[in-house]
Formats: C-alpha cells, sequence, structure tokens
C-alpha cells in the first residue's frame, strides 16, 4: 500500500491558491483513479481509496488531504502512516508547492530539507525523519509580495497555463512512484523548465 499526500489548506477561499498545489493534484489522481469513490473522513483528512497500476499488479493507494491546515500537516501524515504500518521513504509520497521553482516545473526527492515550508517542516517534525520522498510544484518566487500573501493567492492568467500542465505531471509522477519507485519518477520527471512568462523568477 502507498500513500499520496497533497498538501493545502481547507476551505472554499483557499481553493486553486498557489500554496494548494498538493491537493490540486491529488485532486488529478481521484479522477484518474477513483472516480465515484465517497471521500471519508479519516486521520485528520479527505481521503480516498483508490487502487493505481504498481510493480506486481495493482497497488492499493491512499489519496490524503490534511484539513488540519497546512503548519499542521505533520500529524495526520503520521497518524496514517502508523496505521497501515507504512515505511516513509518507501510508500509515501508528498507533493507541495515550492516558490523556488518557476511555474511549470517540478522537482522530486527521496528526501531532503523542508526548505521553509511549513507543510514539510511539520511532516518532519513529527515523523522524526525527512527521509520521505517528495514531489515540488513550482509556483514562482513571489518578488516584492509578502510571501504569506503570495501563497495564499491564486495563479495569475500567465502562471495558470503553466501550473495546469505541471500538476498534470506531479500527478504523473505519483503514479510513476507507484509503479517503479523514487528514483524512476526522479529520472522520468525531473527536468528543467523556464520561468512562466510575465511572471516573476526562480530565485533558486
Amino acid at each position: 500500500m502507498k500513500l499520496i499526500v497533497g498538501l493545502g489548506n481547507p476551505g472554499f477561499e483557499y481553493d486553486k491558491t498557489r500554496h494548494n498545489a498538493g491537493f490540486m493534484a491529488v485532486d488529478r489522481l481521484a479522477s484518474r483513479h477513483a472516480r465515484g469513490a465517497m471521500p471519508r473522513a479519516r486521520f485528520q483528512s479527505v481521503t480516498l481509496e483508490a487502487s493505481l497500476p504498481g510493480s506486481d499488479g495493482p497497488e492499493k493507494v491512499m489519496l490524503l488531504k490534511p484539513t488540519t491546515y497546512m503548519n499542521l500537516s505533520g500529524g495526520p501524515v503520521a497518524e496514517a502512516l502508523r496505521f497501515f504500518k507504512l515505511d516513509p521513504q518507501q510508500d509515501l509520497f508528498v507533493i507541495v508547492d515550492d516558490i523556488a521553482l518557476p511555474c511549470g516545473s517540478i522537482r522530486i526527492r527521496p528526501d531532503g530539507s523542508a526548505g521553509g515550508h511549513n507543510g514539510l517542516s511539520d511532516i518532519e517534525r513529527k515523523l522524526g525523519t525527512s527521509a520521505y520522498p517528495r514531489c515540488r510544484v513550482g509556483v514562482d518566487a513571489p518578488g516584492i509580495v509578502p510571501q504569506a500573501d503570495y501563497v495564499l493567492s491564486r495563479f495569475s492568467p500567465e502562471q495558470w497555463p503553466l501550473v495546469d500542465e505541471a500538476l498534470d505531471r506531479a500527478a504523473d509522477a505519483a503514479e510513476s512512484f507507484v509503479a517503479r519507485g523514487v528514483q524512476a519518477a526522479m529520472n522520468r520527471f525531473n527536468t528543467k523548465a523556464s520561468a512562466s512568462p510575465g511572471g516573476p523568477a526562480s530565485n533558486n
């Protein structure tokens, strides 16, 4: 079994904001693999059970969107991992927004620092390790806009076509992770992307 987690904030006011890129990517997985399934409230999250192609046939997957708000994402993730007795290094895949990457890009890592992201920081605290795969979805750097205001705002018309494509690739990457593991997903999806037209360039 695998656990695919999208990070974001619950509530209509946060719908389609930059900080909710993880939620949106998981929604795309749900539309592909859990169409018609009934969401359940478990592990302080909205969850859906799905079946994805695995290395040895169909793999049971839980899609999870924490409803605790971004900076408390670690509790639901840790609770679900404990309940299913899963190994975060092998069975967990977290999808999250990243201001250090340009819109249109995704970046997969098997571990690493939180990079100042509150959701990843809380997961690391609750798990006691940073060794878990994650997929970062670029949302551009905020430029002169305060970071909190920027990530809690919706994408610009210029950014959205690039993000729309990147969210599909993030969902593809999660499928690749389930089927062949994080290294295969990295080899396939860690490609360069330029900054969005008319949007701020990445500062990293």
